[in-house]
């Protein structure tokens, strides 16, 4: 059994200022902060295991830049069988160690039209469609408000950063609306055509619920979404993970390029 959530928090040597989650795939970012420090998920009690294809599993607590950063190489889903409280704790526990803006990353289906694969689209807003809610259940007020405000779940003004930053990099971002489904499966044509007639772009299994625990906080959210498939029925062949981590791969350079330029801006930001 490993240490306590509280004990590995009061041993860390820094308190990071930024969290990143990172998705399917897209782990490569924790690869490039110095001085790094890696705590597997199963060394510490309590955290839920990452059993996705393409999630390493572990805390990265390293610098970029002279930014404290807490990096979660790898999430949990409800697919997984979790419950949305345990989706949610690794957010969570960055809350703890007094992370107040966080930077999501995913992959996800393109329901848009004017995506193609391997895209990088900010997340705008979202709709839950997972029929879960990690804040169910008794409230605790010093965590945050039963009922938190979600009419800008994702800080304009980070993403304000980052469309100027991917400027500077030569990198396009466009911005969209994320459907939360629960998966595990891939969504049937039908779903995906419902999907964009109630204004969905982007469609995935994650984030979501990190996202309102973010939020319920206090803190900031800007949210990447990796186009690294079309979605059922936009083109005429199936879909397969393999094909998610080949365009998380093909995507990586350009994705930890955005990101090194993103964090200190957002760190300035909130100095």
């Amino acid at each position: 059994m490993g240490q306590s959530l509280r004990q590995t928090i009061d041993s860390l040597p820094v308190r990071p200022r930024i969290g990143v989650v990172l998705g399917s795939g897209l782990g490569a970012f924790a690869g490039e902060l110095s001085g790094r420090m890696e705590i597997p998920y199963a060394e510490i009690f309590g955290w839920p295991q990452s059993t996705a294809i393409g999630h390493a599993g572990k805390l990265v607590l390293g610098s970029l830049s002279g930014v404290d950063i807490a990096g979660l190489a790898g999430r949990a889903h409800l697919y997984e069988g979790y419950t949305p409280r345990q989706v949610g704790f690794g957010v969570r526990a960055l809350g703890a160690l007094g992370v107040r803006s966080f930077i999501f990353t995913n992959a996800a289906g393109g329901i848009n039209l004017d995506y193609q694969r391997g895209a990088l689209v900010l997340i705008a807003d979202h709709i839950n469609l997972q029929g879960a809610n990690p804040l169910t259940g008794p409230n605790d007020d010093s965590l945050g408000p039963r009922f938190p405000d979600m009419s800008e779940a994702y800080s304009k003004r980070y993403r304000e950063i980052a469309i100027q930053a991917g400027r500077e990099l030569e990198v396009e971002l466009k911005e969209g609306v994320y459907a939360a489904l629960l998966g595990p499966n891939y969504e049937t044509p039908a779903e995906i055509r419902y999907l964009r007639a109630i204004g969905a772009d982007l469609v995935g299994m994650s984030t979501v619920p990190e996202v309102i625990v973010a939020n319920h906080m206090g803190a900031k959210a800007l949210a990447i979404s990796c186009v690294t498939n079309m979605a059922a029925g936009i083109l005429p062949q199936k879909i397969d993970h393999e094909e998610v981590l080949e365009t998380g791969r093909m995507v990586r350079d350009k994705l930890v390029r955005l990101l090194k330029a993103v964090v200190p801006r957002i760190a300035a930001e909130e100095s």
